[in-house]
């Protein structure tokens, strides 16, 4: 596949020197060559966007999601192909590559509902003949930087958003996994919408600058790790624009002695392997709490061993491999980090090869049981296949151990009391909660939330917080001459 930007309503072919190979990470076979732009690139994207902004925000709300609707439908035709090109350069199975999908286009539905979620409020006569009403107008140019592991949901957790809402946009995929925007921006075009109010532009770290640095761009979005997070969030925000960067997690999971024992197996396994574990919403962390031990970590080891590991589109596999070779060194360096530390190798993911897919860059769903508290290997993101087995007393360990963490994104715990629950849904400090929940991912009319170093800004994507981010609020205090009043 050819990868071209997509600027002003027209597809073009940038004039670059390098090119970042895009890999199907289950055969080796390269799928397609990232253009790697620049500042220029950048330049004429937000250059588009700004121009198409009056335009854009000055037509009615309920006009603009029209062409969400059709958008809504044409992602619905082109389920398959779409799934299919996020298996290829990602790496997912097709089941949860269409869940993917899924997901973005409920946002989409969500954002449809702008008129209703956008509008203002108003006040009268706050004194003798004076009103105050607060509008909701758009911030402006927005763009996204969107990460390898969701190349087709988290952009639409704020792009159908921001264009109902009245901005413009550019989108920056990821290098690694530029495809699926190539289907969708395919999508996009047939749209009608006017020229420039979706722009999108390939590349690496000098793209990446560009957008942070565009004095046009105004809005910007990320996903990714904690450390790219905090630059993302500290240059934008010396720039003045708004941002939200949502960073890395290392999700615990309680699973308490009076848990359905066969249920929380089923769905810690689904949780902590799915997607290979490239999930900022993961478990991997499983934290056993008194008698739950005896049983489950037999359990879950028979549910790692036995997991299917191969190329997404073909029947039966349950888990794809990893995005890359540099990704595959790194979870294999940090499991032998964690036996180094003292940890016990129950279940063992690295060297692994599937028959017929040689090259592809598979590691086996991995269990690490008595890691300690504080080692690397329980601090660090490991972004793979690897869930780590830890051991307390009680509920109140559980809970001190899960806010122990530096991070926030998730904590879920498996329990039939509700004493238990009520606790932990309280104590728990993470920004997503799951009771009996494996992967506690909000549907798209909630905000994705995420606390401390899992997330750098004060609104989330989804939802209301997405329709804050996307839209400024102006105040206006109003007073009409006394003849005017008088005739009323």
């Amino acid at each position: 596949m050819e990868i071209l930007n997509y600027i002003n309503g027209e597809w073009v072919k940038p004039v670059v020197r390098e090119y970042v190979e895009v890999i199907n990470p289950a055969t080796g076979v390269v799928e397609a060559r990232t253009p790697v732009c620049g500042t220029a690139e950048v330049d004429a994207a937000a250059g588009a966007a700004a121009e198409a902004l009056p335009g854009w925000r000055r037509m009615p709300a309920q006009d603009r999601v029209q062409f969400l609707f059709r958008l809504k439908f044409l992602m619905e035709e082109q389920l398959d192909l779409i799934s299919r090109t996020i298996t290829n350069e990602c790496g997912k199975t097709y089941d949860e590559a269409k869940a993917e999908m899924r997901r973005a286009i409920e946002n989409v539905e969500v954002a449809c509902g702008i008129p209703m979620l956008s509008k203002g409020e108003i006040s009268e006569d706050i004194a003798p003949g004076i009103d105050e009403i607060m509008l909701r107008q758009p911030v402006g140019v927005c763009a996204t930087i969107a990460p390898f592991n969701f190349p087709g949901m988290i952009p639409f957790w704020y792009l159908p958003y921001a264009l109902a809402c009245g901005n413009t946009y550019v989108i920056k995929p990821s290098e690694k996994v530029p495809m699926t925007m190539q289907v969708i921006f395919r999508l996009v075009e047939q749209l009608g919408l006017p020229k420039g109010v979706i722009n999108m532009v390939n590349g690496t770290k000098e793209a990446v600058d560009g957008i942070l640095d565009h004095p046009a761009i105004r809005g910007i979005t990320f996903v990714g790790s904690t450390p790219v997070a905090k630059y993302i969030y500290r240059r934008s925000a010396e720039n003045g624009k708004r941002v939200q960067a949502q960073g890395g997690a290392k999700n615990p999971v309680i699973v308490m002695p009076d848990a359905d024992m066969e249920m929380a197996v089923k769905i810690i396994a689904d949780s902590a392997f799915g997607c290979a574990g490239q999930r900022c919403l993961a478990v991997s962390l499983g934290v056993t709490v008194g008698e739950a031990r005896n049983s489950f970590v037999e359990m879950i080891c028979d549910a790692a061993a036995s997991r299917k590991v191969g190329y997404g589109l073909e029947a039966g596999v349950q888990m794809g491999p990893v995005i890359n070779q540099a990704s595959r060194g790194r979870i294999e360096g940090l499991i032998g980090l964690g036996a180094s530390e003292g940890a016990s190798v129950l279940v063992d993911g690295r060297g692994t090869t599937v028959a017929g897919y040689e090259a592809g860059t598979f590691v086996r769903p991995t269990i690490l049981a008595d890691v300690k508290p504080g080692s690397e290997i329980a601090r660090t993101e490991i972004f793979g296949p690897v869930l780590s087995l830890m051991h307390v007393k009680d509920i109140d360990e559980a809970i001190a151990l899960t806010n122990s963490g530096t991070y926030g994104n998730q904590a879920s715990l498996f329990t039939s009391s509700g004493y238990a629950a009520r606790r932990f849904r309280y104590e728990a400090n993470a920004g997503n909660i799951g009771i009996n929940i494996g992967v506690a991912a909000p549907m798209a009319f909630f905000p994705f939330s995420g606390w401390r170093e899992s997330f750098f800004g004060d609104l989330h994507g989804q939802g209301m917080d997405a329709v804050e981010f996307f839209t400024q609020k102006k105040v206006v205090v109003e007073r009409w001459p006394k003849e005017w009043s008088r005739t009323f």
